[in-house]
């Protein structure tokens, strides 16, 4: 692609400015040149996850936003809470490009025969700066995609599908035997949900309507509690005793249901205790914060005795932890069962142009269960 460096691209920024104001914008940018072990990728899916969503809007009241500029260059202004300024301290005038992951047909490579084997093909990358027209990447960090497999297919190969599978290897790791999921009916709580069936592993789900329910249980999955019922607490204590489970990951985050999953494990397991204990059970029981869908603070209501703990779970240090071949062994899974286990639903495409609309913000800046967007960099293009 001799042109490459004439040619340019639009790229999705979010921009936090000293005087306490968000610009989200769209950067035309020149097209990657790629290295000798480099390929240049046309992105044609990137999901919005929840991880994104905390770079994009950054600590700004989307409540305050404002859409200025063109229709086919948007820009998008809302104002920062000054309370709430600090947290923002590390990225203050810093234009930052969005989105952790996408999929799309690689259009140029580098000398490499390696980079060159690519060309053509459709592959899912990660790295961020994925809400970009065209991103380049190096041949490492590409997964090549099963032939007829659409960018929407491949968009979301890392996240989701690596943290699921990474929720079950850690229970294994840390001698657990069985899980407690919240927000389960997300993307990700499906995947979960499938790979334990598959895997003979124990899952409870915790789910916010009987809707979500209705979901899981019609997948096959046999614990799932309502957090919206009456019995929660019953029908999770009942779950966890039937299980085993005492390791939980949670999505949520804030107020009180980590320490309410505390508490149902401390139930379930004195309910075979042999002898009581002032200090509480004897078992660890662990809590694992991976997700902010309530970004108020964790409350802690101790009830469970001394054997516990609550901390944050991250996908990448993870990864490191198990290191190249494990990490290997999860991506060749995700490849395997693309479009069963790790299938990913959306429920709406939209461009660059579209995703800087205070219609499609309301939606998708919910991070509701069920609203799961895909932006298509090139869409209309």
């Amino acid at each position: 692609m001799n042109s490459a460096t004439e040619k340019t691209g639009l790229q999705l920024r979010s921009l936090v400015k000293k005087s306490g104001e968000l610009e989200i914008s769209l950067a035309s940018v020149p097209m990657p040149v790629p290295q000798a072990d480099e390929v240049v990728v046309r992105i044609e899916g990137a999901p919005i996850n929840p991880s994104d969503l905390g770079l994009l809007f950054g600590a700004a009241d989307m409540s305050t936003a404002r859409r200025s500029g063109t229709a086919a260059l948007p820009v998008i202004t809302a104002r920062i809470p000054e309370a709430l300024m600090k947290a923002m301290a590390g990225r203050l005038d810093q234009s930052m490009p969005v989105g952790n992951e996408g999929a799309g047909v690689v259009v140029d490579a580098g000398a490499s025969d390696e980079a060159q084997a690519l060309l053509g093909k459709m592959v899912a990358i990660v790295g961020g700066a994925m809400y970009s027209q065209y991103r380049s990447a190096k041949v490492k960090q590409c997964l090549v995609l099963p032939p007829g497999t659409s960018a929407a297919e491949g968009a979301s190969c890392f996240v989701n599908p690596l943290t699921s599978q990474g929720m079950v290897e850690t229970m294994r790791l840390e001698d657990h035997k069985a899980l407690v999921h919240t927000a389960a009916a997300s993307n990700l709580g499906q995947m979960l949900n499938k790979i334990c069936i598959a895997d003979g592993v124990g899952l409870v789900n915790i789910v916010r309507s009987r809707e979500q329910a209705d979901l899981l249980k019609a997948q096959g999955a046999r614990y799932v509690c309502d957090s919206s019922a009456q019995t929660f607490a019953q029908d999770l204590t009942d779950a966890i005793a039937a299980t085993g489970a005492t390791l939980a990951f949670d999505a949520i985050g804030g107020g009180t249901l980590a320490g309410q999953i505390l508490a149902c494990m401390e139930a379930a397991i004195n309910r075979t205790a042999k002898e009581y204990s002032r200090y509480g059970s004897a078992t660890h029981k662990q809590v694992y914060i991976y997700g902010g869908l309530d970004t108020g603070p964790t409350i802690i209501n101790r009830s469970f005795g001394m054997a516990w703990g609550v901390g944050g779970w991250l996908l990448w240090p993870f990864m490191q932890r198990i290191g190249p071949a494990g990490a290997q062994k999860l991506r060749e899974r995700v490849v395997a069962e693309l479009k069963t286990t790790f299938a990913s639903h959306y429920t709406k495409e939209i461009s660059l142009a579209q995703a800087l609309s205070l219609e499609e913000i309301a939606v998708y800046g919910k991070r509701a269960t069920g609203a799961k967007y895909l932006i298509n960099p090139n869409k209309g293009k």
